[in-house]
């Protein structure tokens, strides 16, 4: 989860196992649709179910938000979550401060709900969520009338002083994101007339498509700058039944885990398979990689299937920078791949990285070296020189609140000469809570290690 600053850190050793992993598991729902259900459940009328949300941190803190503006959110016993919502506009003004945490989606996304709602909202989070900017979420806000105040840099603590009066607007976004798309496009959702977002690059579409989901009217048009995203504001929707599938961005380190480690044969159950999303997947493919794809289908507009992984002995390849929407989570452990392959990978157009929970560009660079493996950063490119086998290891690495560095070293350690600790395994519950017993229960070896 997002640490809090007087919880002590949880530090966790990975080594070699002594067999190979194996095992059929399925991966925490995925956190991108997690977020979007909940929020779209509060902003209709009537109930709405979900099934396989993901009850990480992130997530929590979300319906945390929701329901303090008003929806009712509950988790039954049987697992299964209930929203009633609000309808569109009709969230209220919290009475408090929407203390985020460390979930930057969720930040982002809400700001967007309720830019277009007329009253204040103040967002805070932890250290982490608390350095990275925002304003290229606020400036296309501010343009429908919604106004912010935030610290030097666009930076949490922010207060939202929503409009009663929105504006439509058409915005071309300046870099590919999935999540500045989603929120314009929530703000368009108690918007009068057309809002539109014009992105040059294809981005995660799972709010288009759980909108089309829950009846809202998406319009997809191609044109010269790219592709056109539109949705007429103030539609009525109604409570769905909603099936999160697996996070491929979480099942990446059980996939990457049963590669390097000699003689594992995993099945990673019920992954979505959006094209958009899947950017790794086609990736270590490329390398070489013993993936198949079993049991495809579509549940809630998603494409969703079992994957069964082999170990294989990996190929370096370069990995163009247009790839990069599609798996700008997964780079973390595609670095722990390429290290374990022959050859030399180079990952291009990575500049996004630097804006995660940390800079984690420079994070895969300095982890890696610390584990013997020649890494370089030139510009936005990173070249990982694969050692054509396991990684020395033998290093302790600082996760820097971030829970894919703290899981993608795990990763490491699993393949490693010789065992790789991190110093805090804390944020990994802000999305894969239950990843060491999952890991463990495949055959991996994690060790709590004294501070």
């Amino acid at each position: 989860m997002s640490r809090p600053e007087t919880m002590p850190p949880r530090p966790l050793a990975a080594r070699a196992p002594t067999t190979p992993l194996r095992g059929t598991i399925r991966p925490p729902g995925d956190k991108s649709i997690s977020h979007r259900a909940l929020m779209l459940g509060g902003l209709a009328v009537g109930e709405t179910t979900i099934h396989g949300l993901l009850e990480g941190e992130d997530v929590l803190r979300t319906a945390a938000a929701m329901r303090a503006m008003g929806a009712e959110i509950a988790r039954g016993d049987d697992g299964v979550w209930r929203v009633h919502g609000r309808g569109i506009g009709g969230l209220a003004e919290p009475a408090d401060v929407l203390d985020m945490g460390n979930a930057g989606t969720g930040s982002r996304l809400l700001m967007g709900v309720v830019a277009t709602h007329p009253f204040n909202c103040f967002f805070t989070g932890d250290a982490s969520l608390r350095s990275r900017p925002m304003a290229r979420v606020t400036k296309p806000l501010e343009m429908m009338g919604a106004r912010f105040i935030s610290r030097d840099g666009g930076r949490l603590p922010l207060a939202v002083v929503g409009t009663a009066s929105p504006v439509p607007i058409a915005y071309k976004l300046p870099v590919a994101s999935a999540q500045v798309k989603s929120a314009i496009i929530l703000a368009g959702l108690n918007t009068r007339g057309r809002t539109t977002v014009i992105e040059p690059e294809p981005t995660r579409d799972h709010t288009e498509l759980m909108l089309r989901h829950f009846g809202v009217e998406i319009v997809v048009e191609p044109s010269p700058e790219g592709d056109r995203v539109s949705v007429t504001g103030q539609p009525e929707i109604t409570g769905k039944t909603v099936r999160v599938p697996g996070d491929p961005s979480s099942a990446a380190f059980p996939i990457v885990a049963a590669l390097v480690v000699p003689g594992s044969d995993v099945t990673v159950r019920d992954v979505g398979l959006n094209p958009r999303r899947t950017g790794l997947i086609d990736t270590l493919i490329e390398m070489g990689a013993d993936i198949r794809v079993e049991n495809r289908r579509v549940e809630a507009g998603e494409p969703v299937g079992d994957l069964r992984v082999q170990a294989t002995t990996l190929g370096g390849i370069e990995v163009p920078a247009a790839r990069a929407p599609s798996m700008i989570d997964e780079y973390l452990v595609l670095a722990v791949a390429a290290a374990c392959a022959r050859g030399k990978t180079v990952m291009r157009g990575l500049s996004e990285l630097r804006v995660k929970e940390s800079d984690r560009l420079a994070a895969i660079a300095q982890g890696l070296a610390a584990c013997g493996v020649k890494a370089e950063i030139d510009g936005d490119d990173l070249t990982v020189h694969g050692c054509g086998g396991p990684p020395p290891g033998g290093a302790t690495i600082a996760t820097r609140l971030d829970h894919r560095i703290a899981m993608s070293y795990l990763v490491m350690g699993l393949a490693a000469r010789a065992p790789v600790a991190i110093d805090d395994a804390t944020p990994i519950e802000t999305s894969f809570p239950a990843f060491e017993s999952l890991m463990t229960g495949l055959g991996a070896r994690l060790e709590r290690r004294n501070r």
